[in-house]
């Protein structure tokens, strides 16, 4: 094992396994050391026995992980309502911290992580990893640097159809709160699609680390799965300098598409679709310019957040930059507290017993002409369709 900056995993099941396959397989050994991984289940790490033959050692918690040691970065995987206090512990520890997506739950968490950050004067990423990408990095760089002119309108679509193995890995999936009565929030918006938000607020933030601010919200929340929370959302809101952002998902469509997205500008469109997976850009002299896949090279996050740390530079996602799509999810449940279940008579459910796909009857081609006109479904005139009140983002 090498001597080089010393990481400790929180979290290794469920996502954690990404992590835990990329510090294993990297091939920079001698600029880190795994010094411990922290799971109350490690069993579900399918790398668990090569973790121990290594002799990392393995803690049932962050408590006895901190009792022995002092790790520089910790890297927390864990469910969605532990971020912001995983984080919080961490930082008063005297870690730095790469917490995975999303930021945290409420905008009261948000603050609490920033002030725990600044206390500690450490720094903190945030898992998104488009964020940290070639690709959109070099296009932010263009954006920042006026080629573009201001921005306009930016939309996303993603459907990605989830099915009962999805909802039944864990015992918050798809929940409001847990168990424990702790706020969870668990959503396409807050989860899964998380990133696609949040990267339409990133691209158009006025500084390489920060993403626009959203204003306005208005958010048509649906579902088809049995779970507490919604499954399909249509969001519309502005951001303090008045663009329109428009993003659809699903997680109850029969067919997948996305995600694809378009970012107009007075001087050009940025476009991500299914079919080239790239990053391409139009501009209004008709020139072009491909960017690259922000897909490439996923594990960067880990990589820019050792420079950050060791540069004593600013990270490219951190707490600031994530902030505004927890406020937009936030917004979200507060335009649609009652969330609208489809008719039965509208739900398919297909598929063996345990791993059934649930999917609504034209749903897929409602949110694909939401997507395409920039329309709320309750502007479509869909029967099921029920409209929202719009939110101030505080």
């Amino acid at each position: 094992m090498s001597d080089g900056m010393t990481i400790a995993l929180v979290g290794i099941g469920g996502y954690g396994n990404t992590y835990v396959n990329t510090l294993l397989d990297a091939p920079n050994q001698a600029d880190f050391r795994l010094a411990g991984v922290v799971d109350p289940s490690p069993h579900l790490c399918r790398r668990l026995a090569e973790l121990e033959a290594r002799r990392v050692p393995v803690y049932p918690s962050m408590e006895k992980l901190y009792a022995e040691q002092r790790p520089e970065l910790v890297i927390i995987s864990t469910p969605l309502q532990l971020h912001a206090p995983h984080t919080s512990h961490a930082l008063s520890r005297g870690s730095h911290v790469l917490c995975e997506k999303p930021l945290c739950v409420t905008p009261d968490q948000a603050d609490q992580m920033k002030h725990a950050r600044d206390a500690a004067g450490k720094v903190v990423s945030i898992g998104y990893q488009w964020s940290f990408s070639q690709a959109i990095g070099d296009l932010k760089a263009d954006i920042l640097a006026g080629r573009f002119g201001r921005p306009k309108r930016l939309r996303a679509l993603v459907l990605w159809p989830r099915d009962e193995v999805y909802y039944g890995r864990n015992r918050w999936a798809g929940a409001k709160t847990d168990s424990a009565g702790n706020l969870v929030l668990d959503s396409p918006v807050n989860n899964a699609c998380a990133h696609y938000l949040h990267n339409l607020l990133y691209l158009t933030g006025k500084q390489v680390d920060r993403s626009a601010q959203p204003a306005t919200l208005t958010a048509e929340l649906y579902r088809a799965h049995p779970i507490q929370n919604y499954d399909t959302a249509a969001l519309r809101g502005t951001t303090a300098d008045g663009m329109e952002v428009i993003f659809i998902v699903s997680h109850a469509t029969p067919v997948r598409r996305g995600p694809v997205f378009s970012c107009e500008f007075e001087r050009g469109v940025v476009e991500f679709t299914d079919a080239g997976q790239t990053v391409t850009a139009t501009f209004a002299d008709g020139t072009r310019r491909n960017y690259g896949s922000p897909n490439d090279n996923r594990d960067r996050k880990i990589w820019l957040t050792m420079q950050a740390i060791r540069e004593r530079t600013p990270t490219p996602c951190g707490i600031e930059a994530a902030e505004p799509h927890t406020r937009c999810t936030w917004a979200a449940q507060q335009s649609c507290p009652e969330i609208t279940t489809f008719d039965d008579a509208l739900i398919c459910i297909e598929g063996p017993a345990g791993a059934r796909k649930t999917w609504v009857e034209g749903l897929g081609e409602a949110l694909e002409r939401c997507y395409d006109e920039g329309k709320l479904p309750s502007e479509l005139g869909v029967p099921w369709a029920r409209s929202a009140r719009n939110v101030t983002v505080a």
